[in-house]
């Protein structure tokens, strides 16, 4: 009898930290912001890899329109390629950042991702101008609605 209350116990404990941590994992570590947004609160180390990848991401988007512009296909499927899944898979990201990060925002960024990819093969498959130009405006309307939704804070972020 005594094992089995022992038993239930332990198991309880179990479900609660494993929801404990997947209730984090959804909301992510997020404070009020100061102009209406959500606030991603991070270490400084943990801002800047974002940010860093942000960049990336842009840069890519400019190497896409530059492409696009020039007729340079190439140049596209290289661009939107350096921005795809692959690249993302290769960033070491900590589990604990992975953690603070809202799931919508983990959402639109992999879908970002996801979609340079698409982007790519569109571009090699001779895909014209104006549909690659609509596939890149989709992709940065995702961009837009992230940083409309989230503000990025260095502070004391528990986990």
């Amino acid at each position: 009898m005594k094992s089995n209350k022992l038993a239930m116990i332990a198991i309880l404990l179990w479900v609660t930290t494993i929801a404990v941590f997947a209730w984090f994992f959804i909301r992510g570590n997020i404070a009020p912001g100061t102009d209406g947004r959500d606030a991603v609160v991070l270490r400084a180390d943990e801002r800047d890899l974002v940010l860093r990848e942000m960049r990336g991401l842009l840069t890519a988007t400019q190497g896409v329109m530059q492409g696009i512009v020039q007729g340079d296909m190439k140049q596209v499927a290289q661009s939107s390629r350096s921005a795809g899944m692959a690249v993302a898979a290769k960033v070491d990201v900590p589990l604990s950042l992975m953690a603070k990060l809202p799931l919508p925002f983990k959402t639109l960024g992999m879908s970002v991702h996801q979609n340079m990819d698409e982007i790519a093969k569109a571009a090699e498959s001779g895909k014209p101008a104006s549909e690659l130009l609509k596939m890149l405006s989709d992709t940065v309307s995702k961009c837009v609605a992230c940083h409309a939704g989230f503000q990025i804070k260095t502070g004391d972020a528990p986990g």
